[in-house]
């Protein structure tokens, strides 16, 4: 069984929970224990502190409310944190998977951030872009997951296959260190 683990990133009041969860889920024929964590809602402040959850998580959901243009810069500016973070600890490998959501779109009559503009905050940190309303649409949002996930099965396999990689790689070359360079039998 694979263990997911994402974190939920966003200002306070973005619509987002300030909990843990954990569920026993099956995608594809496959068992995942998946967990979620919510690591900054309980803060009052507008910057969160991501090293934790950066390390943790195999994967982002990064929300922004559309009503409130505060929250897309504070969006923004933890998208920036997952790229350094991810850069500083993670020998250069800034491809972690990430989507950016824009919600309560069911206030868009009060909209302050337009849809082209997340599509193009996501689009410059090479992550998915969705815009849902939480509030009316469970489907959307379980979709969203989904979709995440998937993605960080597929991220997770192919970091898997790397480390396989290289790792023989490295193994023949202490080989031919301690037994010195294949000769041709004459």
């Amino acid at each position: 069984m694979n263990d997911i683990k994402l974190a939920l990133l966003g200002s306070p009041g973005a619509g987002k929970s300030d909990s843990l969860y954990h569920k026993r889920l099956s995608i594809d024929g496959r068992q995942l224990n998946l967990e979620v964590f919510d690591p900054c809602s309980q803060s009052s402040e507008a910057r969160c502190i991501l090293e934790e959850p950066v390390d943790w998580a195999d994967g982002f959901v990064v929300v922004y409310n559309i009503s409130d243009r505060t929250s897309f810069i504070n969006a923004k500016n933890i998208l920036r944190q997952i790229r350094e973070a991810r850069m500083d600890n993670c020998k250069g490998e800034v491809e972690v998977p990430v989507c950016l959501v824009g919600n309560k779109q069911d206030l868009c009559h009060v909209r302050q951030v337009r849809e082209d503009e997340g599509r193009c905050l996501a689009q410059e940190n090479r992550c998915h872009f969705q815009e849902v309303s939480a509030a009316e649409s469970y489907q959307d949002i379980a979709n969203l997951f989904t979709q995440l996930i998937r993605q960080v099965m597929d991220h997770l396999k192919y970091r898997a296959d790397r480390r396989r990689y290289s790792g023989s790689k490295s193994m023949a070359k202490l080989i031919n260190n301690v037994f010195g360079k294949r000769r041709k039998s004459v």
